[in-house]
């Protein structure tokens, strides 16, 4: 099993960023997927959800109206479209599948929101 992120980067407030996360050892199309983020010596944190089918979603409070996710069942692939950046974004952004706790985590792709 195997997490890849990708799409971070350094942007300005207000700026945009869609990240990627390209997942592989497993059935994709049948688990749910989230987005997760942390900071250096805070908890990681849970930013957003999807249905395995890509119906279902859910966000925490503070990225509601700025984030998106989104999934392709055909390319494995789930992403986080990311509008209204904030500094309190920036994080190391990842990806992992729900329900299954024990799968290794990707290296994650940084954020970095800052004038």
């Amino acid at each position: 099993v195997q997490f890849v992120e990708s799409g971070g980067g350094l942007v300005q407030p207000g700026g945009s960023l869609r990240l990627s996360c390209a997942a592989s050892g497993f059935t994709f199309s049948s688990f749910p997927m989230n987005w997760y983020r942390q900071v250096p010596g805070k908890e990681r944190e849970l930013v957003a959800g999807i249905g395995s089918i890509g119906v279902r979603t859910n966000y925490r409070d503070s990225v509601k109206g700025r984030f998106t996710i989104s999934r392709d069942n055909a390319k494995n692939t789930v992403y986080l479209q990311m509008n209204s950046l904030k500094p309190e974004d920036t994080s190391v952004y990842y990806c992992h599948a729900f329900g299954r706790p024990n799968d290794p985590w990707g290296q994650g792709t940084q954020v970095t929101v800052s004038s």
